[in-house]
Parts: structure tokens; sequence; C-alpha cells
């Protein structure tokens, strides 16, 4: 068994969990109203703007026998960076405010799923932060596309709003596979059990998310 089938395993239960929220079974059935879709927008503009961010800090964080980790992580920088702003432009695409939601606040539940990221990288082990990057990436293989034609046919909306959704589907499934040769690389057990730690806690807090939204 890879070490990225034993994450997919040993999470099994906080993914349910996730994909169990009421929310995102709305989603899926076009039953999610204009005003949810662009709250969804919001708090993902409020931790895509972390991502790169957190890329980077990751990467000045492990160890030089970790080096290979760093030579990964500027790759998926350079795929990640102004991602953010394709979620103003949906907004602005479903008659939102996009400039209120630049220079306004997360909500507590998106507040604390990036601060948990950064105390991850700062205070613990930074390999922990591949747990964030494999719930993330790998719930919006599960949901993105599938959600995105449904919502755009029931809320009649432009391509133009739901570039985030729709590019994230299919990009991210490039980025699994090349975040399962990375984390299948990792031979420390502590970095193991760190990534598996912290996947746990990201489904619960990025659960939240979509429940403060509902």
């Amino acid at each position: 068994m890879t070490f990225y089938d034993r994450l997919q395993q040993e999470t099994a239960a906080e993914r349910n969990a996730l994909l169990s929220v009421p929310i995102i079974g709305k989603a899926l059935a076009g039953e999610v109203t204009l005003a949810q879709y662009i709250a969804f927008l919001t708090q993902a503009y409020h931790h895509v703007k972390h991502t790169s961010p957190l890329l980077m800090s990751c990467g000045g964080r492990v160890p030089e026998s970790h080096e290979w980790i760093r030579v990964a992580l500027a790759h998926y920088i350079e795929e990640e960076v102004g991602h953010q702003e394709w979620i103003l432009n949906d907004i602005k695409a479903c008659g939102g405010d996009a400039e209120a939601v630049r220079h306004g606040q997360p909500n507590m539940h998106t507040e604390l799923m990036v601060a948990y990221a950064y105390d991850t990288i700062m205070r613990r082990n930074p390999c922990g932060f591949f747990g964030m990057v494999y719930v993330l990436e790998g719930t919006s293989i599960q949901l993105a596309t599938n959600a995105a034609g449904v919502l755009q046919k029931s809320l009649s909306l432009p391509n133009s709003a739901f570039s985030y959704l729709s590019s994230h589907g299919s990009l991210d499934l490039e980025h699994v596979d090349f975040f399962q040769s990375v984390v299948n690389r990792l031979e420390d057990e502590n970095d193991k059990q760190a990534v598996i730690h912290c996947a746990r806690i990201f489904f619960q807090l990025y659960a939240n998310i979509f429940r403060s939204i509902d």
C-alpha cells in the first residue's frame, strides 16, 4: 500500500462527514441560491489567497533533508499564483461586489482553517500542510466540475461565473497526481502521521465552512 492509499483509508470517516454536509448535497442537486453561491465564493477567496503564501512558508520550513519537497513546492506555486482573482471575477459575474469581498473579512471558520494551516507549518511539522492540500484538491475533484454544471443551469449564470469551479475540477486532477508523487516519497513516520493528522483536522475545518454558508 502506498502512503497515499493509506492516507485515503485513514481519513475516510472525516472525508465522508464533509461530503455529507447538507449544502453540498443541495449544490449537486441544483438547490443552492445565488446568495449561497456568492457566500461560497467569498469564503473561497479568503482561503485561496493564502495558498501561495502557505506553499512558500512550507518550502521555507522543511529541513535540508527534504530539499526535494522544496523543489516540488516551487513548481506547485507556479500553478496556484493568482487563482484568488478568478474567484473575484466569478463574484462580479454573479452580480456581487468583488471589491467588498477583497477588502472584507472571512468568517470565523475560514479564518480558523487558514490559521491552523500557518500554525502547522510554523509551529508543528511543515509536512502536515500536505493534509490541507489533500483535502482541498481532492474535494474539488469530487465536487467542483459536477456542481458547476448543475449550478450554472439552476441559477442561469454565464460561464464567466464559474471559472474557479470549472477550472479546478480538471486542473486538480493533475494536482492530485502530483500530490501523490510527493507524499509517496515521504519516509519518516512522523511526517506521515503529521499529514494524516492534519488531513483529519482540515476535513472538519472545511466542513465547518460549508456549514456556515448553509
